[in-house]
């Protein structure tokens, strides 16, 4: 049997892309004066994002217990802890249409990503085009 080659990367090059992409849009949401469609984009994207991280962090904790490194697992587990309610606060301002909440999200949630530079822009605007109609279709009640 052949060996199983990911071309995603590893889990750990998997979470680095997704925090670029939320520091990205962080940093383009922060310079919008007004919301609009593409505001709106950029913050379900950053759902989208931040969804995709926890279920990361779980396949690696996981494979780690696997292996018998429950200690490292529950510190890494302890170290993401706060993805899940910034997801679910995120989530409610998205569904609800909270908008004046989103400002001090931004700022609680631009902590965790102040260790990545963004000196200029490598995601493509497709990337978060038309992200809110789909949270919105996937998230439906």
């Amino acid at each position: 049997m052949s060996r199983l080659i990911s071309t995603h990367g590893s889990p750990g090059t998997q979470r680095n892309r997704l925090r670029r992409t939320i520091a990205e849009a962080l940093r383009l949401l922060m310079q919008k004066q007004t919301l609009d469609d593409e505001a709106r984009d950029l913050a379900a994207l950053i759902w989208f994002s931040l969804r995709a991280i926890e279920a990361n962090i779980e396949q690696s904790a996981t494979a780690w217990e696997k292996r018998n490194y429950y200690v490292k697992a529950d510190r890494f587990r302890a170290q993401w802890a706060w993805l899940a309610p910034m997801q679910r606060r995120l989530e409610r301002i998205l569904r609800e249409e909270m908008w004046e909440l989103l400002p001090p999200l931004l700022a609680d949630l631009s902590r965790y990503f102040d260790d990545i530079t963004v000196n200029k822009r490598t995601r493509s605007k497709a990337l978060w085009e038309g992200a809110y109609r789909r949270f919105l279709n996937e998230n439906r009640s």
